[in-house]
């Protein structure tokens, strides 16, 4: 024993504990939660469950009021990254190429939604719909969601457009290309991996919103995480964890696709005002 200590090192041993300790840590909830949702009976002191199947599957997915939560969250997250991407992106380009007065003032204030307590914004915001009429309406969820969004919309394209040199674009002209002809072929396309990463996470915040849509949406937009909290309360233990799941699965996916678009300094990058 003595021998392996000294020929692997202190530093690689504590390595390895320390990094065994953050996989349990992050993965263990992940697995139980995978255990849980494919269980049928697991009792106490068991540490697997007697029978496994799908049966919470089968209970959650019948009913209807759960599958139209599914699809309305769905697509209140697309719209709201459609109209994200409409709405910001021509903001982002401006931050990123055109000097104007206060630019940097204009910058912070798209930080200013997530720096203050949520449910004290949303509040606000739901007596200002409440005297336009937006309660309780699809464009009342959608404008809610897309409060929350702006910073990832703005700053991480603003990033994107920035970290293309202007050379390239001027190599474009100089050969006779339009400037719209040089955004659309030189300039979005550089900058694509950046939308597309902040179109993730605006994806993905929208999917995940439920504060904003309690107050604004209730009683008849129910999205998934609306629908969870009666889930958990209501059902037992593996119903919850199907939906769970089901929630879960699509922001495990879309990150590891931004993961494999973007680098982490770049990502940083975004969040750094110039």
């Amino acid at each position: 024993m003595l021998w392996y200590w000294k020929h692997v090192g202190m530093r690689r041993i504590v390595e390895f504990v320390l990094l065994t300790i953050f996989a349990i840590f992050f993965a263990g909830p992940l697995v139980n939660l995978l255990v849980l949702a494919f269980s049928e009976k697991w009792n106490y002191p068991d540490v697997l469950p007697q029978v496994w199947g799908f049966k919470w599957w089968e209970f959650v997915l019948a009913k209807d009021d759960i599958v139209s939560s599914i699809s309305l969250s769905f697509l209140i997250a697309t719209l709201v990254t459609i109209l994200s991407i409409v709405v910001c992106i021509p903001a982002a380009y401006a931050f990123a190429r055109i000097q104007f007065p206060l630019k940097k003032i204009f910058l912070f204030s798209f930080l200013l939604t997530n720096a203050f307590p949520k449910m004290g914004l949303y509040v606000s915001i739901a007596v200002l719909f409440y005297k336009i009429g937006l309660m309780n309406t699809l464009l009342g969820v959608v404008l809610i969601h897309m409060i929350n969004v702006l910073m990832f919309m703005t700053w991480i394209p603003t990033a994107a457009f920035r970290s293309i040199h202007r050379a390239q674009e001027e190599s474009a002209r100089d050969v006779g290309a339009s400037p719209f002809k040089v955004f659309r072929s030189v300039t979005l396309p550089m900058a694509m991996p950046g939308i597309v990463v902040a179109s993730i996470f605006t994806f993905l915040n929208s999917l995940d919103e439920a504060q904003g849509t309690f107050l604004v949406g209730i009683p008849d937009y129910k999205t998934m995480p609306i629908v969870m909290y009666s889930i958990i309360s209501d059902f037992p233990s593996s119903a919850g964890a199907v939906f769970s799941i089901i929630l879960t699965l699509p922001t495990i996916i879309l990150l590891v696709a931004a993961q494999r678009l973007v680098s982490a300094d770049v990502l940083a990058s975004g969040f750094q005002m110039k």
